[in-house]
């Protein structure tokens, strides 16, 4: 039981940090990006070290262990928090990896992506938002190419909230495997929130292969928005990228 009730606490606190900080910030102006850790002591880690996003390149060759995914189909709220759109999920969906156990949160999007690959960006990037029992997080990263309608987002995308602060209910509660490429070989590296309070040792895993959406949804996640919500490239310094 109290195992239970602190991956609950943890759930919150991890989908907030995610969406929000104590602080108003923005993506452009004088509360932009450059400015994140001075508007708030809360803030302190956005001028680390090990910050993301990066640009994911000088590989190292590495054995990584398959992501065990066991994902049900448990996504039934959208919300637009004014910084993005995220799909809340219920509770017991979880990947299993580097022998943790990670509750997925929530999944959200950015425009264009905020990972880049070998220099490369892309139109758009999911990212899904995982927390184990003690409040570790864990992020799984998916470029987004141009190309066909994604089935994936459909039903999402036909609720979708267009004014900051707006929320609904998903007619049909949406799965996080169908917005997953088949083939799940990934890119491993440590970094932190991309959102203030951007918090540190956070594991991203960056999926290697893309899926792909229509010019039309990218542009309806961008209109809503009515700003690119990508914060700009941090330095490596001493990480090492795993492939």
């Amino acid at each position: 039981m109290k195992k239970a009730i602190l991956l609950a606490c943890v759930m919150l606190a991890s989908t907030s940090a995610f969406s929000s900080s104590k602080s108003h910030w923005a993506y452009s102006g004088h509360e932009g990006p450059e400015n994140w850790a001075k508007l708030s002591a809360d803030n302190i880690a956005c001028s680390g070290n090990n910050q993301s996003p990066i640009n994911l390149s000088g590989f190292i060759e590495s054995e990584l262990t398959p992501i065990t995914f066991n994902y049900k189909k448990a996504g039934d709220e959208i919300l637009n928090n004014g910084h993005t759109v995220q799909v809340n999920y219920k509770k017991g969906s979880h990947i299993q990896i580097e022998g943790q156990t990670f509750e997925l949160l929530q999944f959200h999007f950015h425009a264009p992506s905020e990972n880049v690959i070998n220099g490369k960006s892309y139109p758009m990037e999911a990212h899904f938002v995982h927390a184990d029992i003690k409040g570790n997080l864990a992020v799984i990263a998916v470029m987004f190419e141009k190309g066909a309608e994604n089935k994936g987002l459909k039903n999402a995308w036909s609720k979708m909230p267009e004014e900051a602060g707006d929320k609904h209910s998903l007619t049909t509660v949406m799965s996080a495997n169908d917005l997953l490429p088949e083939n799940r070989d990934y890119y491993r590296f440590n970094g932190s929130l991309t959102t203030p309070p951007c918090t540190e040792g956070v594991r991203w895993f960056v999926m290697k292969n893309t899926v792909s959406a229509s010019d039309k949804q990218i542009s309806s996640f961008s209109h809503v928005l009515h700003e690119a919500n990508n914060r700009p490239l941090q330095n490596v310094n001493a990480r090492v990228i795993l492939k």
